[in-house]
């Protein structure tokens, strides 16, 4: 999980949260895209699952709020 940004005021604040197995990102969650985005298959198929949860979409994108931003 990173968080990145090159203005002062934060208001270019971009969250990332990465999965990674064996030194590949498989799956990422970018606040700038706002969904999850599989890079394996295994990625896509929990990617796929991931974004059809609204819950779990709504928690990932305040992150960029409580996380990066607090």
């Amino acid at each position: 999980t990173k968080c990145i940004h090159s203005s002062r005021d934060f208001s270019d604040m971009v969250y990332i949260d990465n999965y990674i197995f064996n030194k590949d990102v498989f799956i990422q969650f970018n606040s700038t895209v706002g969904e999850y985005v599989g890079y394996t298959e295994h990625g896509v198929f929990n990617a796929r699952n991931y974004n059809n949860d609204p819950n779990i979409l709504q928690s990932e994108r305040a992150q960029v709020e409580t996380y990066c931003k607090h």
